[in-house]
């Protein structure tokens, strides 16, 4: 199994958006639309900075 990653892609509308594979390749996560790709890399960056420290909230 390798690392988890993010990747960005381009949406058929010109926005970008990323998905973050586990280290299977399976989508854990997929990102909003970004009107830019340095939006996008800036929502990466959010969830690395934000995700070690997040808490659950369960609303079932």
């Amino acid at each position: 199994m390798g690392n988890a990653k993010f990747i960005i892609k381009k949406r058929l509308n010109g926005e970008y958006m990323f998905n973050l594979k586990a280290g299977n390749g399976e989508i854990i996560a997929t990102s909003e639309g970004y009107a830019s790709k340095q939006s996008c890399k800036n929502g990466i960056q959010s969830v690395k900075d934000n995700a070690p420290d997040a808490e659950i909230e369960d609303q079932t």
